[in-house]
């Protein structure tokens, strides 16, 4: 058989798939990694069970209460995956009819929620943000019908902003009966008190998603939560792999939510937030950099004159990171990950020489 005719055996949808850009598979030989919001440095954990002969848990029972505890929610309201991005597809499987339901997000946002609609086939549509980053509540209203699932990523990536909780409650009002809202709060712990974990008792059709990707500096552990009450952790568990997590992710995990491994992770975060506040301040004082835009995360967007040389500039000399050019709204603007400082001083120290607007119209 040909490799056509292998091709051609392929679903449609997946044929014309354009698959989601992470900051690895666009690779790069940097040494100062920027461009994919890890935290930057290791933190050292010790593998303690040794059952490996032995399949896992399919939700382990430690890592659910200690999470539960931690998100101040009872463990039924609580469900463990492969990261984040599981979660994303697992609402999907179990609550959208390919061909049939559809899922709504508003972008500029995060790129999985287009891909893992496209791959299992569910329609998705889109409603881009005002130029402020909130919701376009008329907008999304006059869309809604049959949507299931509508994403909201708060604080938002790659933008960095929170969205308005009442704009939130609003869209929790007009969805009752008719869909599921997802806040996605892969950020959360860089501004905690925004959280919707709360709001679970008082809306039936909130999940929100979370991970120890970002704050607690384990993106190579996949490991992520969904947030919901018991009716829809019920059916999301009807979907979920027989065992998603491996032992040592769930070993790793559980000692990252230990009281320990949690007060160690408010202490990165403090330290990332005080990076955060002098590279804003840094970057406003260089001549490419045209605007600055706040962040409740570990990232900074702004917006630079000749953004694509100024990417590949920085590139070159092995700081990595992340166009937006392609996302709606955000022409010129490149997301900067929160490093160390002496990160964050390499990459201050490879833009301050580089042109601003005026200097770059008369190189035109």
């Amino acid at each position: 058989m040909s490799t056509q005719n292998i091709e051609e055996l392929a679903r449609a949808n997946v044929r014309a798939l354009t698959p989601y850009q992470s900051a690895r598979r666009l690779g790069g030989n940097g040494d100062v990694w920027l461009n994919a919001n890890e935290y930057p440095l290791a933190v050292p954990f010790d593998l303690s069970q040794q059952t490996l002969n032995r399949y896992p848990e399919c939700q382990p029972k430690q890592v659910i209460e200690r999470y539960a505890a931690y998100a101040d929610l009872t463990p039924e309201q609580v469900l463990v995956s492969r990261g984040a991005d599981e979660g994303i597809e697992l609402l999907m499987r179990a609550f959208c009819e390919p061909g049939k339901d559809a899922v709504l997000f508003c972008p500029p946002t995060y790129g999985m929620y287009s891909v893992s609609a496209e791959t299992i086939g569910i329609e998705y549509r889109t409603v881009e943000a005002r130029a402020d980053w909130q919701l376009n509540l008329p907008a999304i209203a006059e869309q809604l019908d049959g949507v299931k699932l509508v994403y909201v990523c708060s604080p938002n990536n790659p933008t960095g902003n929170l969205i308005n909780p009442d704009d939130l409650r609003e869209l929790l009002e007009m969805t009752s009966g008719k869909a599921l809202v997802v806040a996605d709060e892969a950020y959360i712990e860089f501004c905690p008190d925004a959280t919707l974990a709360g709001w679970l008792q008082e809306y039936p059709h909130l999940v929100v998603l979370r991970t120890l990707s970002k704050a607690f500096a384990l993106a190579g552990l996949r490991c992520g939560f969904t947030l919901a009450n018991k009716p829809v952790i019920d059916l999301l568990l009807k979907v979920i792999a027989p065992y998603p997590l491996s032992t040592p992710v769930a070993d790793i995990a559980a000692q990252a939510l230990s009281a320990q491994g949690i007060a160690l992770m408010r202490q990165h975060t403090d330290e990332l937030i005080a990076n955060r506040t002098w590279l804003i301040q840094a970057l406003s004082s260089c001549d490419c950099v045209e605007q600055v835009f706040d962040s409740h995360t570990n990232y900074v967007l702004a917006r630079f004159t000749a953004s694509s040389q100024v990417f590949k500039t920085l590139w070159d000399q092995g700081i990595i990171l992340r166009d937006q050019n392609k996302q709606p709204g955000l022409a010129g603007c490149l997301r900067i990950s929160i490093g160390t400082r002496e990160e964050c001083e390499r990459a201050i120290a490879a833009l301050k020489p580089l042109p601003g607007a005026a200097v770059s119209r008369e190189q035109a």
